[in-house]
């Protein structure tokens, strides 16, 4: 029977193996593992290439984009004198500049005697256009120059993992820029894997404006191929790669260029994979005990890495690891589920995703112990859930109850909802310093998949060990942004806002939600052009009720639809009012992040669209960053929906997320709100200054509109007219008001205008 049963063991493993080496089963299992296999080989390159950098030095000193091209004239004559063996450029020269510039460039390529290397690239031909066009340098920069292409694809996963050894560009096959470097020859359009086990930091690099300007060691290039591209931020050209995180391209050229100065690598067959996992199987399925039978495959799981990390290093040869750890796992596992009774009646009391106790266990055990009750909320879960799958997930909910063991009564931490841990605080301390030292640990980022991650946290304390009080407390604390809230102090406060929810409903059709309007300025016309919706509510006890009180609870509560809705109306009815009064103003109105995936919803903004008195072109539907950010694709299809309607999209406190440029170009923006904080300051700051005029200028090259919010003095407004921004908002230039109030601003604004035509 034992033989029948590791036979059967044997065969599952061997056809998890087959399944394994299908693409969309072992590929992110073997992704998911390079982190690990490059780690463990870092080492330092071969000081055989260096890189010329575009750095932000070098973008701050010139100040110009496009750079002039008598700049790089000048380090190609400097590189040449230093002794450089090659030079090669990640620079596009396929575009005429000032002709005096490229004539000096075309001069310096001369000089150089075929020193020079210049890239070739395809690119898109347009959007929804899969036709690819080639990029070739100018035909005088070829005249004197050796070329070389630079196009490399990333992965599914959006990561670079291999370059080519050579492509076609304008029906000619040409060497890749790391394969002409290397002197290694290959097929067009055949890959090698990139050896990210070489650390990027140590590959020697030299300033653009440095080297142009003589100010280097002549040392440091003798001799060596140099690569010359950008490095700053600003310039883009950045991919993200296994390990070593988000790099220029420049830099992985000069890896893929070391990779193969020691060899062109190669990827080795599953099947031997496959093969000796299936060998190192059969010992353990062969052990009479569950705890030998783990050694065994724990040792099997050390000597297949080590045999597929030698044959990395030293054969250039890259097996699929993680194939082989994934049947040597299985058969583990499959061997071990003569205990799966056991398991599953532990499992009754633990949380399956992470293996902590759960809430029935707290119920069983926790009862009549004394103790302080902690909940322990994480409030960015859902982002940790978008960037990683359940399992890394789950790893970074372990890795944080660990830390929070260590301030236990008992060294137990229940996993008491998905986004909450509970635990028993000592009473023998201070509530206080014990805070205090979690604070100190849960301020430590987490390693969830080989990365560093923040896991933000809020927590509610309940003395009298009410587990459910602290839960709720530990909810307000993350409402309210701060690390933790007694719950005594927090009851009344939660009481009121459950009552409050309940009143809504009867609050808008009782007509107590109002609409007030807060003016946008024109600064180029210095007039009111458009106005942003703000919801009030008028409680008939309370008088007005703060927004940033009932607006997150109905987001909770699955009220904001019903409420986006009613404003929606009204902001159209309103709209319809005064462009009757000969007021061309656009409105603008938030649209919650929840909404932007509720077919209901979208359905009911179609109707009032169709039946309103205005056209869509007068509305302005406001997104945050945050919101567009946290589901790009459903976001983007969601925007791109209203703004073929004719409804503008602007996004919102832009510059507080994680937006990229790729982002601003997908998503069908027509505007970008810079958020307060970077606008308040920004006539009397450096650093706000600057970065409100690159956003600024950015958008323009977009094609975007830009509103500056938090406009409070005049020396902020005449700021922001200096460095041409379209649009002010703040209680300096109106604060908020009713519609009457509006429509009475925008007639003495027309009066004041037509007065001061007279008296000119």
């Amino acid at each position: 029977m034992r033989l029948t049963s590791n036979a059967l063991i044997l065969l599952a493993a061997a056809l998890v193996g087959m399944a394994g080496m299908l693409p969309d089963i072992g590929g992110p299992i073997m992704r998911a593992l390079e982190p690990l296999r490059f780690a463990v080989q870092s080492h330092a390159a071969s000081q055989q290439v260096a890189i010329v950098e575009m750095d932000a030095r070098s973008v701050a000193e010139i100040r110009r984009w496009p750079w002039p091209r008598r700049h790089y004239a000048a380090v190609v004559d400097q590189l040449r004198a230093a002794g450089a063996a090659t030079i090669v450029f990640d620079v596009d020269f396929s575009s005429a500049s000032e002709p005096d510039d490229d004539r000096a460039f075309a001069a310096a390529l001369k000089r150089a005697e075929g020193l020079v290397t210049l890239p070739t690239f395809g690119q898109q031909a347009g959007a929804g256009d899969r036709r690819t066009l080639d990029a070739l340098p100018l035909g005088a920069f070829r005249a004197h120059a050796a070329l070389a292409s630079v196009s490399f694809s990333p992965d599914v996963d959006g990561l670079v993992r291999s370059l080519p050894l050579a492509t076609i560009t304008a029906g000619t096959p040409r060497p890749s820029l790391s394969a002409y470097i290397a002197a290694r020859a290959g097929e067009a359009d055949a890959e090698y894997p990139v050896d990210f086990s070489i650390n990027p930091a140590t590959i020697p690099r030299l300033s653009f404006v440095a080297v142009e300007r003589g100010a280097f060691d002549p040392a440091m290039v003798r001799g060596r191929n140099i690569l010359i591209g950008a490095t700053a931020i600003e310039m883009g050209d950045r991919y993200p790669a296994p390990l070593r995180g988000v790099l220029p391209g420049v830099t992985i050229q000069a890896l893929g260029a070391e990779t193969l100065l020691r060899g062109v690598p190669a990827r080795g067959t599953p099947l031997a994979t496959v093969a000796l996992a299936l060998l190192l199987c059969i010992p353990g399925v062969r052990a009479r005990r569950r705890d030998v039978s783990a050694c065994i495959f724990a040792a099997g799981l050390i000597t297949l890495a080590v045999v597929v990390l030698a044959a990395q290093r030293w054969l250039a040869i890259h097996f699929p690891l993680g194939l082989g750890w994934l049947m040597l796992s299985t058969a583990g596992g499959l061997f071990a589920a003569r205990d799966i009774f056991r398991r599953f009646r532990k499992g009754r009391l633990h949380d399956e995703a992470t293996g902590l106790p759960n809430q029935r266990a707290m119920a069983s055990e926790g009862g009549g112990r004394g103790g302080v009750a902690c909940v322990v909320q994480l409030t960015n879960l859902e982002e940790l859930s978008a960037v990683f799958d359940a399992a890394q997930v789950a790893q970074g909910i372990v890795r944080t109850a660990e830390r929070l063991r260590l301030c236990s009564a008992y060294d137990i931490v229940y996993r008491v909802r998905s986004h909450q841990l509970a635990l028993l605080m000592p009473t023998r301390e201070i509530v206080e310093d014990v805070l205090a030292t979690l604070r100190t640990l849960l301020l430590q980022p987490v390693e969830i998949a080989g990365r560093k991650v923040d896991v933000a946290v809020a927590l509610g304390v309940a003395e009298d060990g009410d587990m459910a009080a602290a839960a709720l407390a530990a909810g307000e604390a993350a409402s309210a942004g701060v690390f933790w809230r007694r719950a005594a102090l927090n009851r009344q406060r939660v009481e009121n806002a459950v009552s409050l929810m309940g009143e809504l409903d009867a609050a808008i059709a009782a007509g107590h939600i109002e609409v007030h309007y807060q003016p946008k300025l024109a600064l180029a016309t210095d007039r009111i052009a458009s106005v942003e919706a703000l919801v009030r509510w008028r409680h008939p006890d309370h008088g007005f009720v703060s927004p940033g009180a009932f607006i997150p609870l109905a987001e909770q509560t699955d009220r904001i639809g019903p409420l986006t809705l009613h404003v929606l109306a009204q902001v159209i009815a309103d709209a319809a009012q005064w462009r009757a009064c000969g007021h061309e103003v656009t409105a603008a109105v938030n649209i919650s992040a929840k909404l932007l995936d509720s077919p209901a919803f979208i359905a009911a903004v179609d109707k009032l669209l169709d039946s309103a008195p205005i056209a869509p072109d007068g509305l302005i539907f406001e997104v945050t960053e945050s919101a567009a950010m946290s589901d790009p694709a459903t976001a983007t299809a969601t925007l791109r929906h209203f703004r073929n309607r004719g409804v503008a999209i602007s996004m919102d406190d832009y510059g507080t997320g994680q937006s990229t440029l790729s982002y601003l170009r997908e998503l069908p923006l027509s505007e970008l709100k810079i958020d307060r904080s970077f606008v308040q300051y920004a006539h009397e700051r450096e650093s706000d200054a600057k970065l409100v005029c690159s956003t600024i200028e950015l958008a323009h090259a977009l094609g975007l509109k830009v509103v500056a919010e938090g406009i409070e003095d005049a020396e902020n407004l005449a700021f922001l007219r200096s460095v041409s921004c379209d649009y002010a908002q703040g209680y300096f230039i109106d604060r908020p008001m009713p519609f009457d109030a509006l429509v009475r601003r925008l007639n003495d604004r027309i009066e004041s205008g037509r007065l001061a035509v007279q008296l000119g």
